[in-house]
């Protein structure tokens, strides 16, 4: 069935990545210091234990992401304005889902003054504009909507960063994430391919280097060459992410496990791998246990 607001068939697609993602987020913040030990966290996740906690919540990249859906869902496309306020709103019903230093900044101004987004996200940082890995975390859902054009994901992709991340890496980290969710959705998850689609930048430099790693490599030998997203920039998280779902494209646990052992800001980096393999595997092929801790999402398609 088709309308002028998208498809069912576009809605599925970014649905499977939209679960995948929130996985991700809630698996991977699992790890963090303030849940275990950091040499607990490593023998876990080494010997593959799945985290015993009655609870998994996701975080503010499955929150900012959910915002995008609804934009989508609404209107079919990106549109700023309401994406901004969007992401305003669910800031301000949630505030404590671990956005970072820019975005509660910002978004309370978006909740006033909505209209004034391209000011504000320029003013950011100094008047640079936001380089970190936000935009990147939650525009999975995107590429799995566009698919069909990659064309339309490296643009619509770009509209959903400006809001917030008007920096140029900011930008090209949501560009090679949108595009891997798509190529992923189309069976045909390349990082050469989203390398080449990404705007010249430090991150798609790292996608670059990312291409010529061998899926031997061990995942924590990998996020020492790709980086692990500790700086918190998109060109510090991308490339190891696309790497993981790219070395387990059609296995979506497998690749949650290799992303962990990177560390580093896995809740987000763990979202955007999980959003690109689940554009394509979905969450059906998940343990139960998995999907029974996680938070549910709004909606028909949240589990427990």
């Amino acid at each position: 069935m088709s309308s002028a607001h998208g498809n069912d068939a576009d809605r599925a697609a970014a649905r499977r990545s939209l679960e995948g993602l929130a996985l991700g987020d809630a698996f991977g913040e699992r790890w963090f210091p303030l849940f275990r030990d950091p040499r607990q966290a490593y023998e876990e996740v080494r010997a593959r234990r799945m985290p015993e906690e009655r609870d998994w919540h996701w975080t503010d990249d499955t929150a900012m992401a959910l915002g995008l859906i609804r934009v989508l869902d609404q209107y079919g496309e990106v549109r700023q304005r309401e994406l901004a306020l969007a992401f305003a709103l669910g800031f301000d019903a949630d505030p404590a889902r671990g956005y970072g230093h820019g975005m509660h900044q910002l978004l309370p101004r978006l909740l006033q003054e909505p209209d004034r987004w391209p000011e504000f996200s320029r003013e950011l940082f100094g008047g640079e504009g936001s380089l970190g890995n936000g935009s990147a975390m939650r525009v999975a859902p995107l590429g799995a909507w566009f698919r069909s054009s990659l064309r339309r994901v490296v643009e619509q992709a770009t509209r959903s960063a400006e809001v917030t991340h008007a920096h140029p890496e900011g930008i090209a980290g949501a560009v090679a994430v949108a595009v891997a969710a798509a190529l992923s959705a189309r069976g045909q998850l390349s990082i050469a391919a989203v390398a080449e689609l990404t705007p010249d930048s430090a991150t798609r430099d790292g996608l670059a280097r990312a291409a010529e790693l061998p899926f031997t490599t061990e995942p924590w030998k990998a996020s020492d060459v790709l980086g692990n997203g500790q700086r918190i920039r998109a060109d510090d998280t991308v490339p190891f992410a696309v790497w993981c779902a790219a070395r387990h494209p059609d296995d979506l646990v497998a690749a949650l496990w290799a992303t962990a052992e990177g560390f580093g800001d896995v809740d987000t980096t763990c979202a955007i791998t999980g959003g690109i393999v689940a554009a394509r595997t979905g969450v059906d092929a998940v343990p139960a246990p998995w999907l029974e801790r996680r938070e549910p999402l709004p909606g028909k398609a949240g589990h427990r």
